[in-house]
């Protein structure tokens, strides 16, 4: 969805951390029309985030019914090593998701302080479509639909040179692989000590192996960079009542990189493993079928070795994510990231993407 008349930083209407402050004042700079009344409703459970259902009373038939306010979390001091993610959503906003073909929701206003610590973004409230849920994972018809919808995240910027004339995207460098290589490989001992109830020996192993490859790994691909979303699985994604059509969400791990990550990262982790092995190839094909009509030159078969590729794209983003929410871990959160572990192991088992690597 086009969101080239987004409203960026009206006067008046900053960041803010309180939703408390997106009164009907701030809301009527905001959006440039009257708000005589709000109520505010907590939603979903992000990692780096909060994120806010706001019912509105307006008076303007202009004013939408109601909104979902995006706005940081967790504890200010330490939201420097994340800032670049807040960063990230703005931009994505703002700037990039014009320049592609997903469904993204609209966009109505953004803000950002100048160090990215603090934000707001007032996005549609999507409802009644509803985000799908990591621990149960996609059935193979709503992997099918969101799979179009990456090939129009990844085809319409496939080797554009022009990505990393933006100063605010930055192609991968060996300096960055080498230090993701070494933060994964401090979190990993620590996130296998928290998650010791959910992991099997083989998982642990799969683990300790990827920390010997995936600094060479984070290096591949460079020859055909395009947008990735990095953290592209059924939570982030809204999905209507007939699953029909997906919105994506959480735009924060938005980044430059090869599209086989997104691929592997999603089916390796959003569906039953039994499930995804019986279904990848065909799923893989509808990917592949729908990036050819953005004007992609890629086999299938190379296409599915990506997919393979993609896959330790799971267990850096789990790990990472695990280790370093600023979040407060619940028994929902645990859950979730034990599932994203797991199914992720056993897809890196299945597919050997270290074979791949040369």
């Amino acid at each position: 969805m086009t969101n080239a008349s987004v409203a960026v930083d009206r006067s008046g209407a900053g960041p803010t951390d309180e939703v408390t402050d997106l009164d009907p004042a701030w809301l009527s700079t905001a959006l440039g029309v009257e708000v005589t009344a709000v109520q505010a409703t907590r939603v979903g459970t992000g990692q780096m985030g909060q994120s806010w259902r706001l019912d509105l009373t307006s008076t303007d038939p202009a004013a939408p019914a109601s909104l979902v306010a995006k706005m940081a979390g967790g504890d200010p001091s330490t939201r420097t090593l994340i800032a670049d993610g807040y960063r990230n959503e703005f931009n994505w906003y703002t700037r990039w998701c014009a320049t592609v073909d997903i469904t993204t929701p609209r966009c109505w206003y953004a803000t950002i302080t100048e160090d990215s610590t603090s934000f707001v973004l007032l996005l549609d409230d999507l409802a009644p479509s509803a985000p799908g849920t990591q621990a149960a994972g996609f059935t193979v018809a709503e992997a099918d639909v969101a799979l179009v919808e990456l090939a129009g995240l990844h085809g319409p910027r496939w080797s554009d040179p022009t990505l990393t004339d933006d100063p605010a995207l930055r192609a991968p460098t060996p300096e960055g692989a080498a230090f993701h290589a070494q933060v994964l490989a401090g979190a990993i001992p620590q996130f296998t000590e928290k998650f010791a109830a959910w992991l099997s020996a083989d998982d642990i192993a799969v683990l300790d192996d990827l920390g010997s490859w995936i600094g060479d790994w984070l290096s591949v691909g460079g020859d055909r960079l395009t947008f990735v979303h990095g953290d592209f699985r059924p939570d982030n994604l809204m999905v209507s009542p007939d699953g029909a059509r997906i919105h994506t969400l959480d735009w924060q791990t938005l980044g430059l990189g090869f599209a086989g990550r997104d691929v592997g990262y999603f089916l390796g982790l959003g569906l039953d493993s039994d499930l995804r092995r019986s279904a990848e190839r065909d799923l893989v094909r509808t990917y592949h079928e729908a990036l050819v009509t953005h004007g992609v030159e890629r086999s299938f078969e190379e296409t599915f070795d990506d997919y393979r590729l993609g896959t330790p794209q799971g267990p850096l983003v789990t790990v990472l994510g695990a280790v370093y929410a600023t979040a407060t871990p619940t028994p929902e959160s645990d859950a979730m990231f034990a599932s994203m572990i797991t199914r992720t192991c056993a897809t890196i088992r299945d597919l050997d993407p270290a074979s791949l690597l040369g």
